[in-house]
């Protein structure tokens, strides 16, 4: 069998036809599909608030008033000693001071603004 006649047996197969609204479902499923009700961020911002308050309403319940308040303490001296460090204290003031000289001196532009204006360098 040659190429000709390959072609011509494939053209003559009976084929079903495809069931009604099949292209716009397929359009509907993807490339019109909706946008997602929370991001990524806001679902794991959301989990995490939940996590911390089932861990508070179980603390309470199990060992009382007593037990949170103690936790709460141990909590904040471990945060108030790690803050009281030095060099702790140091690192911070570098990373906040190294945000704000980004932030203030090279700007918060778009990607497609960035890429916009490369491409008009490129063709000068």
């Amino acid at each position: 069998m040659n190429m000709d006649e390959l072609e011509r047996a494939l053209l003559e197969l009976p084929l079903e036809e495809p069931p009604a609204g099949l292209r716009a479902s397929i359009l509907l499923a993807t490339a019109y599909r909706p946008q997602p009700a929370f991001s990524f961020l806001e679902i794991v911002t959301l989990g995490t608030l939940g996590a911390v308050a089932l861990w508070l309403i179980v603390l309470l319940v199990s060992g009382g008033g007593s037990l949170f308040v103690h936790t709460l303490g141990a909590i904040s001296s471990v945060l108030s000693r790690t803050l009281s460090n030095a060099a702790t204290l140091a690192w911070l003031a570098a990373g906040a001071a190294t945000a704000l000289w980004l932030t203030v001196f090279t700007g918060s532009q778009p990607l497609a603004t960035a890429a916009h204006r490369s491409a008009r360098r490129d063709s000068r």
